[in-house]
């Protein structure tokens, strides 16, 4: 499991003052908002102007200040927020709040255990600062933003910016798995040792000349441009291959939106993730049909949380499966529980010759890892 600060009450698109503090409330809890953080932790900010976030990929943010003291008790609580100083008239800003100010406390780690040990810290939009605007505050934020550190090499590595939502929908934020299925692969591509049994997985993913690859689910796509940003680090240029990620139509906005914002990072257009929309309940669209010999891998994290939903997934995985042309496609799947029952889709995939196996695991804060599972196809499938 891990934690995520964000903003029950975000801050305004607009402030129309130069002296009075902004007021928040902050939140920790759980990817589904549903557990408030336990116990007690420390809340800093800073803030950052905003043609300096990502400016030469790492954001120029200040040294964090403590904010408040987050507790359970008081997880509602408003907080005033000081102004930026040195603020001036017409100048904007982004809030900054992390759980600690020491090193880059703004950057999530996907390398390495370290990943989730702590709250993911948050970055708001934009906040216009003008003593001309018609009243003190306007409109609050719509979207948040994080930024994930990808090792590409040894002392390599690119920056990540994921726009989430506000709003609680839930193919617009960032989910577990994502972000554990995010590190684990992110370890297999860096590590100089693969886990145990992962070498050959380790070379066909990331070591062939060619590769066609499709996500489901992706909500705001942090697999897919983990992906991306590692393919690029180690292909050339000419590649020819594909990276789609799929969803329903909601969520292509924002995906779209996430890939065009780290297009910079991929150093091919076979390696820059394309957004399709893909239904379950819907065939297969013709433009994930077309893709030349099919698909080498399936990925997918937190597809489970709808029981009712797995006759169509399963169906969904079984003509993906049906589109090869040669060597059977893999399948790897990030899978968090939340209910014993979302485990009767192992037992389904059986039934259309997809084996899962699992083959490892991240832990974030604590509770329940996510698990990495591979699929390989039974002969019967095809």
């Amino acid at each position: 499991m891990f934690y995520y600060l964000s903003f029950l009450r975000p801050p305004p698109q607009q402030w129309g003052s130069l002296s009075a503090p902004i007021t928040i409330t902050p939140q920790l809890a759980n990817d589904l908002r549903t557990e408030l953080l336990d116990g007690t932790c420390e809340i800093y900010y800073s803030w950052c102007q905003s043609n300096s976030i990502c400016a030469a990929g790492l954001p120029n943010i200040p040294k964090a200040r403590k904010l408040t003291t987050w507790r359970e008790g008081s997880a509602y609580k408003e907080i005033l927020v000081p102004l930026p100083q040195g603020l001036r008239e017409g100048t904007s800003y982004s809030l900054v709040l992390t759980v600690h100010d020491q090193g880059f406390p703004h950057i999530i780690n996907l390398a390495g255990p370290s990943c989730g040990v702590r709250p993911l810290p948050v970055i708001s939009q934009p906040i216009l600062f003008s003593s001309r605007s018609s009243g003190q505050s306007a409109g609050k934020q719509e979207q948040i933003r994080r930024i994930y550190r990808v090792p590409t090499a040894p002392g390599n590595q690119v920056y990540l910016r994921v726009t989430e939502q506000t709003s609680f929908d839930l193919d617009k934020k960032i989910w577990d798995s994502g972000i554990g299925l995010s590190c684990w692969l992110t370890d297999l591509a860096t590590s100089s040792k693969s886990e145990s049994g992962l070498q050959q997985l380790e070379n066909r993913l990331l070591n062939s000349s060619s590769l066609n690859i499709i996500e489901l689910g992706a909500g705001t796509g942090i697999v897919a441009l983990t992906l991306g940003a590692l393919l690029s680090a180690k292909r050339v240029s000419n590649h020819d291959g594909c990276i789609i990620t799929t969803d329903l139509a909601s969520a292509m906005p924002l995906l779209e939106h996430n890939i065009a914002q780290n297009a910079h990072l991929f150093t091919s257009p076979s390696m820059q993730p394309r957004a399709i929309v893909l239904d379950w309940d819907e065939n297969i669209p013709p433009e994930v049909s077309a893709v030349k010999g099919g698909f080498d891998f399936i990925i997918m994290a937190d597809v489970t949380y709808n029981t009712a939903s797995f006759p169509m997934l399963v169906r969904t995985l079984k003509d993906l499966v049906g589109l090869r042309e040669t060597e059977p496609p893999l399948i790897i799947m990030g899978y968090k529980e939340r209910d014993p029952a979302e485990r009767t889709l192992w037992e389904m995939a059986r039934g259309v010759g997809i084996d899962f196996r699992r083959i490892g695991e991240r832990v974030g804060a604590g509770g329940a890892p996510i698990e990495i599972w591979l699929g390989h196809i039974q002969a019967a499938t095809k």
